[in-house]
């Protein structure tokens, strides 16, 4: 089968890898425009670019598609039977959707409609879920609206994070799209429409996303900090500094207020939501490195009634 293949970040690298370890011809990889990054600004080429090269394939990488009359000459003169986006990062234009017989494949990392969006495995995490998984479907003009091909769930261990269920969801989720091209080529796949009314949103995480919100439980604030790792994390302030929360866990040490900071047979706690208490592990105060929360509190000469989220400590009052 000629295919064109539309990806950019690492998640989309074992799909290209694995359509051409399976011999499917990808004609052209398209992928974003090389960019500046980290302090230097050198110039960083995609992860799918990166394996475009070590197999030979053609790139384009075009600023814009919507109404690039080139690389729109460029995908029509290949006649691709299918093009397979994954983690592009571009809107697929009217005239892109309808060029390929069967259509753009799309690999998303969730059991649509569930998780719809940018960020739909972090949201997951986030919101407590223990299974999850991947969904091809046929790209249309809304966002992840498009039918669903197949399906398979994926499962998501309790220290699972963003980090770590990435990985699983793209190795797995390239194998679902290699069955899914062949049962396509058969036609032996009968597109499913999504019931919009169940459908859930995972947007685009923002850096406020991290702000820790004590009045959450315990294991909410903890599903929320493992799904938004590497980013944005989990912050609050301490003093009136920045403090991120490395790691933690809930337990079920002596309750406190919402926020209210303790300190007790060696362990950092604070208080959360529905009367549930989170020990911090550790720690990283703004421009410090990592310490455990033990040394953070003995560092600290924690203060009774301190509170994280808070600008300064209490005041004593005066006698």
């Amino acid at each position: 089968m000629d295919i064109v293949f539309c990806g950019t970040p690492q998640f989309a690298v074992p799909t290209l890898q694995r359509l051409v370890d399976a011999g499917f011809h990808v004609q052209l990889v398209v992928t974003q425009p090389d960019r500046p990054s980290g302090r230097g600004l050198d110039i960083v080429i995609t992860p799918v670019k990166r394996c475009a090269l070590a197999h030979n394939i053609p790139v384009a990488q075009p600023e814009k598609i919507k109404s690039n009359s080139e690389f729109q000459q460029q995908l029509e003169a290949l006649h691709p039977q299918a093009i397979v986006v994954v983690g592009y990062g571009r809107i697929i234009p009217p005239w892109m959707r309808d060029l390929p017989p069967l259509g753009n494949i799309n690999l998303h990392a969730s059991l649509l409609p569930k998780y719809r969006g940018a960020a739909p495995i972090q949201w997951a995490i986030a919101h407590g879920e223990t299974v999850t998984g991947n969904t091809t479907m046929r790209i249309d003009a809304g966002l992840d609206t498009g039918d669903v091909l197949l399906q398979e769930k994926v499962a998501i261990d309790p220290d699972d994070t963003a980090i770590t269920l990435a990985p699983k969801l793209a190795e797995k989720g390239a194998e679902l799209l290699v069955a899914t091209l062949r049962e396509l080529q058969k036609g032996s796949i009968a597109p499913q429409p999504q019931d919009h009314a169940r459908a859930t949103l995972a947007p685009i995480l923002r850096r406020e996303d991290g702000r820790v919100d004590f009045s959450r439980s315990a294991p909410e604030v903890v599903n929320r900090m493992r799904g938004f790792q590497p980013w944005p994390g989990a912050f609050t302030s301490f003093r009136g500094k920045k403090l991120e929360i490395v790691s933690a866990q809930p337990t079920a040490e002596a309750q406190l207020s919402q926020s209210e900071l303790g300190y007790t047979d060696g362990k950092l706690l604070v208080g959360c939501g529905e009367r549930s208490t989170l020990e911090i592990l550790e720690v990283q105060p703004e421009g410090k490195k990592r310490v455990s929360a033990k040394d953070f509190a003995n560092g600290s000469r924690l203060q009774a009634g301190e509170k994280l989220g808070e600008p300064n400590p209490p005041t004593a009052a005066k006698g």
